[in-house]
This record gives structure tokens, C-alpha cells and sequence, in this order.
């Protein structure tokens, strides 16, 4: 279907919240929506607290892995969501932007990421009606 929308989420280390962000947008979305995630200094590996907090709501991101933010993942996303990435984000006309004000999970236990993960859900619930209504 070509007119399905595709949302980026990018965070500076694409290992905790933009991860936890393209979980809930694809449990909740389906294949409605096409979900991409990167980062401006991608980690190793997925924040295990961030696997956890997801793992208590029924969502497995175990098999994510941090990617580099490329200019052509920009180019080919209809909605980009950063998460603290700052100025690292490529910005071209024509693309909706959003800047997510949301803590860093990177250290934190799981009580503090808990109320992240269910921040991040609100906002995707928000997302995906807004997307769903164009």
C-alpha cells in the first residue's frame, strides 16, 4: 500500500526509548503503520532494563539492535520522532517533526523506566490516531 505512513524514532543511542517507542508502535499499530528506529551514537546492545519494562506489557524487543541514524532513513519516513538526539538529526522539507520530551532510561532501574515505557505508550496511542485520521 503506498500511501502507508512510516515513522523514524531517534534517540542518541537507539537502545532504550526510540526502542521501546518502535515496540509499542508495532504491537499496536500492525502492519498499519512501517516503524524504523536509529540513533546518533547507536550502543551495542538494547538497554536490558528497556527489554524488561517492554517484556511486563506483553512486548519482546529482544531481537532490535541499534542502528546508526542515516540521512536515507530520514528521507523515507514520513514522521520523525526524536528523543534527545538533539541538533544530530537531518532535517528535509516536507517531513513532519516531532521532539519527544522524555527521560533517559540509560541507568536507570525499572521503576524509574516504568513510567517511561508508559509515557512512550500514550504518545504512540496519540500517534497512531492522528495517522489512522489522514
Amino acid at each position: 500500500m503506498p500511501d502507508k505512513p512510516s515513522v523514524l524514532f531517534v534517540c542518541v543511542h537507539n537502545a532504550g526509548r526510540s526502542q521501546m517507542a518502535a515496540g509499542w508502535l508495532t504491537q499496536l499499530a500492525g502492519d498499519r503503520i512501517e516503524v524504523r528506529s536509529a540513533g546518533s551514537a547507536p550502543a551495542e546492545t538494547i538497554n536490558p532494563v528497556a527489554i524488561e519494562a517492554m517484556a511486563e506489557v506483553g512486548i519482546d524487543i529482544t531481537a532490535a539492535q541499534p542502528k546508526i541514524l542515516t540521512a536515507k532513513a530520514v528521507q523515507a519516513s514520513d514522521v520523525v520522532i526524536t528523543m534527545g538526539c538533539g541538533d544530530a538529526c537531518p532535517i528535509f522539507p516536507g517531513k513532519r517533526y516531532e521532539d519527544w520530551k522524555l527521560d533517559d532510561p540509560a541507568g536507570q532501574g525499572i521503576e524509574a523506566v516504568r513510567p517511561i515505557r508508559d509515557e512512550i505508550r500514550d504518545r504512540i496511542e496519540k500517534l497512531i490516531a492522528e495517522l489512522d485520521a489522514r
